[in-house]
């Protein structure tokens, strides 16, 4: 499980930082992506260089590097799955606790959004101390994972508590954190998001407003939920926050339809939400079309219906999700397109107010039919909470424990 996972591993300054390149080899033996971050302090116990062949990539230690150039924290937080700072000492830990920025390390992990997992290293009378006992409660309320210090011979010559846990232990601990089972584990999961921009000319388009947030937050939750997620996106300058989810990048009705046909056939769930236009262009002109004092006619010709196709020719077990955008008689529309596409499952909404509430909002109110005409109206909600509706409905659908 721990294959193409971003581990981002941070280092500081103990006498246990010799140990870490051991956990590193462990963990791209596994084919998981590695990055390293040391304290200075820390590179007086184990060396970049050392750390940077066994993780195969660059190792940061401080904001800029030996040629003055930045290192951007934010790069490093976003990219992170999992951050792991082993060894923790006292000072890094009474860091970490009360949110003290002073080094690269420091400012990745304000900026990460990813879990974090710390393997604490210190010596005996350090590690009882009521300050780090309090700092340690402090990482675990807010949702931080402690892999406990074990007894032994420290550094120091004392025996007991405080010794950093085996690199073996550590990689454990991380193999069990990417091994949790989740409700969409083993499922695929493709949706379709964003507008499509069908050319007249080489500058010109016929497009629509569509930002694609909507589908890209269905996609980030079925990613949530353990799902493989292949998600279609038309030209828009959003992107999933889960990093899990692969994006295939579209530009034309035609193009969607052939990528979301092609990946619906081994899917579980398909979600078609996006925009897609219902013409494009006969012709489109090889050269810009130049303006005269004569009108512009343009001869129109439909696109491929991509939920049509996808309601002819889905597997049994598979649900089928699409999408009606209605300006008058919403539910009527979406119930009569329900039935004309074989879908099991439509999200309606209205475009009245579509510049408010659809259109590159932040918000969506939404009406869920199945095929059993099953109806769920929603209240206005983020469209992050409107996703979490949309799965929740789509797993109850299937018979799964949302």
């Amino acid at each position: 499980m721990i294959q193409n996972k971003n581990i981002l591993i941070g280092i500081t300054a103990g006498i246990a930082a010799y140990k870490i390149p051991l956990l590193v080899r462990l963990l791209v033996k596994e084919n998981g992506n590695v990055k390293v971050i040391l304290t200075k302090d820390a590179a007086q116990f184990v060396t970049p260089q050392t750390l940077s062949v066994l993780s195969k990539n660059e190792v940061i230690v401080d904001f800029f590097d030996e040629n003055n150039n930045w290192n951007n924290h934010v790069k490093y937080a976003d990219w992170a799955d999992l951050m792991v700072v082993a060894p923790l000492t006292a000072n890094t830990l009474a860091k970490l606790s009360n949110g003290v920025c002073d080094n690269m390390l420091m400012a990745i992990y304000l900026s990460a959004k990813c879990p974090v997992m710390v393997a604490p290293a210190m010596d005996l009378d350090m590690y009882k101390h009521v300050t780090t006992k309090e700092n340690l409660k402090k990482l675990e309320a807010i949702g931080h994972t402690i892999i406990p210090a074990e007894s032994g011979e420290l550094a120091s010559g004392l025996v007991g508590e405080g010794r950093m846990a085996e690199p073996e232990t550590i990689f454990k601990a991380i193999e069990k954190f990417f091994a949790v089972t989740l409700p969409l584990t083993g499922k695929t999961a493709v949706v379709n998001a964003g507008p499509t921009f069908e050319p007249i000319d080489p500058v010109r388009f016929i497009g629509n407003r569509s930002s694609g947030k909507m589908g890209i937050c269905i996609a980030d939750r079925l990613a949530e939920l353990g799902a493989k997620v292949i998600l279609i996106l038309g030209p828009t300058h959003l992107k999933p926050d889960q990093k899990s989810v692969r994006v295939i990048a579209v530009n034309t009705a035609e193009e969607m339809f052939l990528q979301t046909t092609t990946e619906a056939k081994h899917a579980n769930i398909v979600v078609c939400s996006a925009a897609v236009a219902d013409y494009r262009a006969k012709h489109v002109s090889d050269s810009k079309i130049k303006k005269d004092k004569g009108e512009l006619n343009i001869e129109l010709e439909k696109t491929k219906d991509i939920l049509l196709e996808l309601g002819n020719t889905k597997p049994k077990e598979q649900c089928l999700v699409g999408f009606a955008l209605e300006t008058d008689n919403v539910e009527e529309y979406a119930k009569q397109k329900l039935i004309q596409k074989k879908l099991d499952l439509i999200v309606a909404n209205s475009a009245r107010h579509a510049y408010g509430v659809v259109f590159g909002s932040d918000s969506n109110e939404v009406t869920i039919i199945d095929k059993n005409n099953n109806l769920s109206k929603f209240e206005l909600l983020s469209k992050e909470d409107t996703a979490k509706k949309i799965v929740s409905t789509v797993m109850n659908y299937l018979g799964m424990k949302a």
